[in-house]
């Protein structure tokens, strides 16, 4: 069943990268728009982006789309996690800068701001892509696997010097509101001694103690500390989720990643795609549809405010 937004809902952040405020609204949109992004500070040029795989631009801190007019969407990951979460699969996101507003670092916000207003149905089936046969990638850090499933799973593991972090692993079943339940709260995250170097590169201007949780060693930084033992792989999941629903479609399938990144999940899409026997589109039946991310999903299972 295809989706979109009962009406609109709007945010106010900053870009975690430039620091900027920024201002984001959610808008609903008709059965096979998909999920697209406006730009309303270009002009002279396409402001829009679609959200989708072959748009991304490669980067190592956050999934950024670019059209062919070079107009940029940077920091989208939690946005789509939250569509892909909250079973939204159409709506025009209209965005005054470049960067997506960080919020407090997680989903959490978009998730309430969205089922606050509710998920509307369509009335049109949708399409689901199966993943037919195993697709994996590999770097010298770490790889990321596509095999298949009935549904979508998740199975994730992060491995860091810091005592703080360590080595954490999960795997979680996406069905049914998993994602809200568990994973939509928890914030990024970065090492003390990485926040200087990106300091230096000019990134990171509106990071704070607030929207991220920060580590140095065996102590994290932030106030209040972690708001699960395993907040660090829980986001990487939380990532993952969002990079994947570039795909266009939910997917059914389990993905597995080992030390994987926004750049590494991308990658694992554009070979998917690349081979069509490995694949299928799909009509979301009634069985399906039941087991997707966002089905069922209510209100009443966001975690509380932190």
């Amino acid at each position: 069943m295809q989706t979109t937004v009962k009406s609109s809902v709007t945010f106010e952040g900053v870009g975690l990268h430039s620091g900027a405020p920024v201002s984001m609204s959610v808008h609903a949109a008709s059965p096979n728009h998909g999920i697209w992004f406006r730009r309303t500070d270009v002009v002279g040029v396409d402001a829009m982006v679609p959200a989708l795989w072959d748009a991304v631009n490669p980067t190592p801190l956050c999934t950024k789309i670019e059209n062919q007019d070079g107009t940029v969407v940077s920091t989208i990951e939690h946005i789509m996690a939250a569509f892909a979460g909250c079973g939204i699969n159409n709506a025009l996101i209209e965005l005054s800068g470049e960067e997506v507003p960080i919020m407090d670092g997680s989903s959490a916000e978009f998730v309430r701001g969205l089922l606050a207003k509710g998920v509307q149905q369509q009335g049109t089936d949708g399409w689901a892509l199966r993943i037919l046969k195993p697709v994996e990638v590999r770097t010298d850090m770490g790889w990321a696997r596509l095999e298949p499933a009935r549904n979508l799973s998740i199975d994730f593991a992060i491995e860091f010097e810091d005592a703080a972090i360590g080595a954490q692993s999960k795997t979680l079943n996406m069905a049914n509101g998993t994602f809200v339940r568990e994973l939509c709260d928890s914030r990024t995250f970065c090492r003390n001694s990485d926040v200087e170097a990106m300091y230096a590169q000019g990134l990171a201007k509106g990071g704070t103690l607030e929207n991220a949780v920060v580590v140095d060693g065996d102590r994290v930084l932030s106030p209040g500390g972690l708001r699960h033992a395993d907040e660090a792989v829980r986001h990487k999941m939380l990532d993952a989720l969002g990079d994947l629903s570039l795909a266009g479609a939910p997917i059914l399938g389990r993905y597995t990643g080992m030390r994987a990144g926004h750049s590494m999940t991308n990658a694992l899409l554009r070979a998917l795609f690349a081979d069509p026997t490995t694949y299928e589109m799909v009509d979301c039946d009634a069985s399906i549809n039941a087991n997707l991310p966002g089905a069922g999903v209510t209100r009443s299972e966001i975690p509380a405010p932190h």
